[in-house]
């Protein structure tokens, strides 16, 4: 006896170890295909309940977990990116969505006298998916294919594990004592408990209703089925249950993101007491169907139905529930306002980890451009106000480089796509440049504070030949951050040969100057902070040259700046030596030395 139940055991546990790996590897799979697209969308509708309902729906079925949404969830209300108040369309489209993996289950459940029901069934056609799915990752190069096998091979190993836990079932029946444990799950409070806290530790809850319907699919032919009363405290608790993956991922964050939880929770206790209820008065009335015996298609029902059935009573008190969420977790102190927020909790998924690297980058790019905007305006119109934001810049984009930094390398260390891995690496290179921007920026601003403190004055022909570098400069920033931004690799092929330019004057400014001190015509210490500010102008542009280079290849396989631009120099580049010429006599000084 103890050998079958230890063999049960195994198979059991064996049975959930497979069903849990192979949903997350359909799962990562979906994810990928979907490519972040609903997730970024997700940003947009969730201000629209209804619209977030569905879409919430959608990423669930997407991502076929109703815990990582959540904790996905408490990730962009804690960075900010989601209002705690628009998450409750959301919560509940994401429990109708994960229902879904219930119905998948439930075809095991088919008959099998009809050929074509066979068919039907998950393990008849599971084996063909592993195996086209295996062919698929073995000789597909589209990063697409790849991920569709990923899929093919997720579901057969999840309806391995299913089939193995309803083995485990069936083999469990024979064994003394399970009738008085079946009697137990007549206790509804019971039931509902034992669900709550199995679900907790493995947390999910589409195991938990796996389970449900391999006991049913076993049960269903024997003298002591599982019945709807058996079943329904189970599904209740199930999904319960799956609040203590949101619970966790709540650790160290902002009172929204908590209220965000709480809410999670509140729904699913209140409709399960809501469905207790209604459960309980049925039994009042003799309602027959409670002591019927329910199969796998019947916990797919009470499963939608539970979901479903909340939605609808709790919608249009949604504002109530707010308050109190709202009252549960009050505001403490004011809490401490990152400049840069990036949460780990959408590690999860990485197309919308990196959309949100992007969206901070894209920031960083407009910081480091207005400092560099308000720095040289500083040299001819000095304004202490101006300095002091121009600080403020550089420290904004010195924690934009840290935290985006710190959060790409984190990401790089996850499974990606050679698409993602190319996106990282452009992120790495481009937040050291933009960073460098800023620095050159503080240099020219305290290039500017030397000229006001010493009286330093230009003579008018050094004020034209730095307004006209000037001028290079501030049209070769934006055209490098207005290509990145939108990523349009045509408008970044325009910077090098405007770098190339502004190299070409920085040395026939410098070449004129030092005619100037020879004649006397100018002053060594004008000399200096003339010379410096030339090197801060040049050292800028080829940081935007730079930025350029990785939005042209932001498409190819790799990114090498320094070969690139060799090509472009070297080669004979009929776009590069027209442009060049256009703005060499755009900004044109004459070398008279």
């Amino acid at each position: 006896m103890a050998t079958q139940i230890l063999t049960m055991f195994a198979m059991l546990v064996g049975g959930l170890t497979f069903f849990l790996y192979g949903m997350s590897v359909m799962s990562g799979g979906l994810e990928k295909m979907a490519g972040g697209g609903l997730e970024r969308t997700m940003k947009k509708v969730t201000s629209n309940d209804f619209l977030g309902f569905f879409l919430g729906a959608g990423v669930t079925v997407a991502i076929q977990s109703s815990s990582a949404m959540t904790v996905m969830l408490v990730g962009l209300v804690n960075s900010g990116i989601v209002d705690f108040t628009n998450t409750f369309g959301m919560i509940m489209g994401s429990n109708v969505g994960t229902t879904l993996t219930a119905w998948i289950l439930s075809l095991a459940g088919i008959g099998e006298g009809n050929f074509f029901m066979t068919l039907l069934q998950p393990m008849t056609f599971a084996p063909i998916l592993a195996f086209v799915g295996i062919v698929l990752r073995m000789i597909s190069k589209s990063e697409k294919k790849n991920e569709l096998g990923t899929i093919f091979i997720g579901f057969a190993v999840l309806m391995f594990g299913m089939e193995l836990m309803s083995d485990s079932m069936s083999a469990v029946r024979t064994i003394p004592g399970f009738d008085k444990f079946l009697a137990s799950l007549t206790s509804p409070i019971i039931a509902l408990l034992i669900s709550t806290i199995f679900t907790g530790v493995i947390q999910s809850s589409a195991a938990t209703i796996g389970i449900v319907q391999a006991l049913a699919l076993a049960q269903l032919d024997t003298a002591n089925p599982l019945t709807w009363q058996m079943a329904i405290p189970l599904v209740l608790g199930a999904n319960i249950g799956t609040c203590v993956t949101a619970l966790i991922s709540s650790v160290g964050t902002n009172k929204n993101a908590k209220r965000v939880v709480v809410m999670h929770f509140f729904v699913n206790v209140f409709g399960s007491a809501i469905c207790m209820a209604i459960m309980y008065a049925m039994q009042l009335f003799g309602v027959t169907l409670l002591n019927s015996k329910i199969d796998m298609v019947g916990v797919a029902i009470v499963h939608t139905m539970f979901n479903l059935v909340t939605a609808i009573i709790l919608f249009p008190i949604k504002k109530s529930i707010i308050k109190f969420c709202t009252k549960l977790v009050p505001d403490g102190k004011e809490e401490k306002q990152h400049t840069v927020f990036l949460d780990e909790r959408i590690f999860g998924n990485v197309s919308l980890a990196l959309s949100e690297c992007r969206r901070f980058m894209d920031e960083m790019s407009d910081i480091s451009r207005k400092a560099i905007i308000d720095s040289v305006e500083l040299v001819e119109d000095y304004n202490e106000e101006k300095v002091s934001s121009i600080k403020e810049y550089e420290q904004l984009v010195d924690k934009y480089e840290d935290r985006l930094g710190t959060y790409l390398v984190q990401i790089s260390s996850k499974s990606l796509t050679e698409k993602e891995s190319h996106e990282v690496g452009r992120m790495l290179h481009g937040i050291g440049d933009f960073e460098r921007i800023s620095d050159h920026a503080l240099n020219i601003c305290d290039v500017a504070q030397e000229i006001h403190d010493k009286g330093i004055v230009f003579s008018d022909e050094a004020k034209s030949e730095l307004k006209i570098i000037k001028d290079a400069l501030l049209e070769i920033v934006n055209l490098s951050v207005d290509s990145f931004k939108n990523d349009d690799p045509v408008l970044a092929s325009n910077v090098e040969p405007l770098e190339q330019v502004i190299d070409r004057l920085k040395s026939v400014l410098k070449s004129r100057h030092v005619e100037r001190l020879q004649k006397g015509s100018c002053t060594t210490q004008t000399g200096f902070v003339f010379s410096d500010l030339l090197t801060n102008y040049e050292r800028t542009s080829d940081h935007c040259s730079n930025i350029a280079v990785y939005t042209i290849q932001a498409n190819s396989s790799k990114l090498d700046v320094h070969k690139y631009l060799k090509g472009v120099r070297e080669g004979e580049n009929t776009f590069f030596t027209e442009t060049y010429k256009k703005y060499r006599d755009k900004y044109y000084v004459e070398n008279n030395v």
